[in-house]
């Protein structure tokens, strides 16, 4: 991947402020752009765009190609003459600092089906239809039999139950109105030179419109259910592994198909951002498969991946894309080695480089290289820093306090502001790419977390207020940014 020095921010779109109850392509994203501008950030890394599933993570969808509604602007919806100003003049009260994902569900659909009736089909929106037909019809139809079987998995649908058409169209103007008011929002970063850099999840969801409409590419029982599930084994962070309850894929059939899915799937990817991040890239090497009847991950087994036979077949489908693989953890030889087949930038994340094990330490970087302070899994680093330090003091003799020493040491900080300190330390390493979620550009604590991998409810609703970022936080960003050649 052939991209300049650079450096951005990492922030997901839902974390945007705004008055309706959860980010979205509204103004405030509009600022957002301007204030990456004038900090001269060339990236805006974002989280998966989907739509999401009853935990509201990014990382389960409903679909791997459609987009989330709920980042649909009513007040763009305003501009475009489907919603009057009487309809938004009352909103609810929501929090500026968290995002109410089931509250705003409710409210945003009622809108959302108020903007339907006034909406006609124009020549832009037949032209979206047709160019996106394999993924929206099936998509549409999916989640119209959702509605109409209450929100069930698929694999208990009434049969007798036939896809309503009005809620069909409903579904793709939805993904009409998202697509456009996105590609508007991404055009402005773009004539600001700032790049959006997204995610792509290794799997995708069992309930979702991708398993309906291809159950013959994921490893099903003749009911539907998985017989596999994906995760990782057992490892010194957690005794029973992750089980994350996604089907794993039936790559035999997906090779004979020369995989024309995951062709798709990329091309509908770069249709939404510049550069992606493929997560969990070492299951295209290995993955770890799990028989579905399994409580916890510890009972898998390693199964091989693709490796380079899929991406021979996006390449010669679609080019060289500029892809970055999330080699994080406990990586082998061969994943590496893949890695570097492909060309491919990995990953470094600076929370995880005062241990005994020096990998993540910038003295270890090398130019091709994304560098994180921390990433959305993370804690924040000044959240993990506080937590360092009570371990440290807790416990005298401890590998806490060893680390606490490094920091210091390595950083020449005594940790005020050590937010700042990494952030500087990752922006003046020889990373290609230096990226910084925005809680540590505003040295913001554990309450601001993101999410805690394993913890299955409260996450990803973090937001941050409009006044908190601002000229002055924007001129110290610039500052370090051409002071690092970024």
């Amino acid at each position: 991947m052939k991209i300049e020095r650079a450096s951005g921010i990492l922030l997901h779109p839902t974390s945007l402020p705004g008055r309706f109850g959860i980010g979205d392509f509204g103004a405030e994203s509009y600022r957002w752009a301007d204030f990456l501008h004038v900090a001269k950030q060339k990236l805006w890394h974002v989280l998966p765009l989907g739509p999401t599933g009853p935990q509201n993570s990014p990382y389960q969808c409903r679909s791997a190609f459609a987009g989330n509604p709920l980042l649909i602007s009513p007040d763009k919806l305003l501009e475009e003459g489907y919603l009057n100003r009487r309809e938004l003049a009352k909103v609810p009260r929501f929090s500026s600092t968290r995002a109410d994902f089931r509250e705003v569900k409710v409210y945003k659909e009622g809108l959302f089906r108020l903007a339907f009736q006034g909406f006609s089909e124009t020549p832009a929106y037949i032209t979206f239809v047709k160019r996106n037909a394999s993924w929206l019809e099936p998509f549409a139809q999916f989640m119209s039999l959702r509605t109409a079987n209450h929100g069930i998995s698929w694999t208990k649908f009434d049969p007798r139950i036939r896809a309503n058409s009005e809620e069909i169209r409903f579904h793709k103007f939805l993904q009409y109105e998202f697509f456009r008011q996105w590609q508007a929002l991404k055009s402005y970063c773009a004539e600001r030179n700032i790049l959006v850099m997204g995610d792509m999840p290794f799997y995708v969801e069992h309930d979702s419109a991708d398993v309906w409409q291809s159950p013959q590419l994921f490893d099903l029982d003749k009911h539907g259910e998985s017989r596999t599930l994906g995760g990782v084994p057992p490892d010194y962070f957690s005794a029973d592994g992750q089980l994350w309850g996604n089907p794993t894929y039936r790559w035999d059939t997906l090779e004979q198909t020369k995989y024309a899915w995951w062709v798709e799937r990329f091309q509908s990817a770069f249709q939404l951002v510049d550069l992606l991040r493929l997560d969990h890239f070492r299951g295209f090497e290995k993955f770890w498969s799990v028989p579905a009847t399994r409580a916890t991950a510890r009972k898998g087994k390693w199964v091989s991946g693709p490796g380079l036979k899929l991406f021979r077949e996006v390449r010669k489908k679609l080019g060289a894309l500029p892809l970055i693989a999330e080699n994080l953890g406990v990586i082998t030889p061969e994943v590496e080695a893949l890695r570097r087949g492909l060309g491919l930038p990995g990953m470094a994340v600076l929370q995880f480089a005062f241990g005994e094990d020096g990998t993540h330490r910038p003295s270890s970087y090398v130019r091709e290289l994304v560098c994180f302070t921390g990433t959305h899994d993370n804690d924040t680093t000044r959240g993990w820093w506080t937590k360092l330090k009570s371990a440290a003091r807790n416990h005298s003799n401890s590998q806490a306090k060893a680390e606490v020493e490094r920091v210091k040491s390595y950083l020449q900080t005594d940790g005020h502001e050590i937010s700042w300190s990494f952030i500087q330390a990752t922006m003046t390493s020889v990373a290609q790419i230096s990226l910084i979620p925005l809680q540590d550009v505003l040295n913001l604590g554990t309450a601001s977390r993101m999410n805690i991998p394993g913890r299955a409810k409260g996450n990803w609703g973090w937001r941050y207020s409009s006044k908190a970022i601002n000229s002055a936080l924007a001129a110290r960003l610039r500052s370090l940014t051409e002071v690092s050649d970024r």
